[in-house]
């Protein structure tokens, strides 16, 4: 029965990524629809993109860069998560062994209308000399208050290109890519990892059956 109970949760998780990789990509599409060309990251202002994504999305609930509380929908911004009252809501990485980098997470999150949680990394871009022009858009699939809360289980990243095309992160030309799967691995202990675990969630049939306890 339990590995019965496992197998559905994981099946959820692995329905879940599907689903938020097409309707990530489907707003960016209606961006380019209404504006006629892709998104640039390279003129995305800081903390630009929240709110364009907000806008083709169905949004109920807008959390800011997140508060210093977490509550029932939103977890706390980077510069309050080590906070001792706040570890309880520490997503851990794809092993479970160390806690995350949360400075990939930390420029804006919001809720969407099925309940997942997404947080996004867009610090600057070309209009800002010396800013980090990496722009990530993260998703955890089943809401922060479920488990099992580990990067590349639940929480997904992905990155959009110069092209203004999503990737998921761990594909080739991602930030999160690596040929030792450093970023996707049953024993490493970088605090990204899990966060190149999209791009083979998407497309191991196997993944979601193996995912470490």
């Amino acid at each position: 029965m339990p590995a019965l109970i496992t197998n559905t949760q994981n099946k959820q998780l692995e329905t879940g990524l599907k689903k938020a990789y097409s309707t990530i990509n489907q707003a960016l599409l209606l961006y380019q629809n209404e504006n006629g060309v892709p998104i640039s990251i390279t003129e995305l202002k800081p903390a630009e993109l929240k709110p364009i994504l907000m806008k083709y999305l169905k949004t109920v609930r807008d959390c800011g860069l997140g508060s210093p509380d977490a509550d029932t929908a939103c977890i706390p911004n980077n510069k309050y998560i080590d906070a001792p009252e706040k570890q309880k809501h520490i997503y851990k990485t794809y092993n479970g062994q160390n806690d995350i980098n949360y400075s990939a997470f930390d420029d804006g999150q919001f809720v969407i209308n099925d309940g997942m949680l997404v947080l996004i990394n867009n610090a600057g871009g070309g209009v800002v000399q010396g800013a980090d022009t990496n722009v990530f858009i993260s998703v955890d699939v089943n809401g922060y208050n479920k488990r099992p809360n580990r990067l590349g289980q639940d929480l997904f990243m992905f990155q959009i290109n110069e092209n203004g095309t999503l990737l998921p992160m761990g594909a080739k030309g991602t930030h999160l890519y690596s040929e030792t799967d450093q970023y996707c691995s049953t024993t490493s202990n970088n605090d990204m990892n899990g966060g190149g675990c999209t791009a083979k969630a998407l497309s191991h049939e196997d993944f979601f059956k193996n995912l470490p306890r």
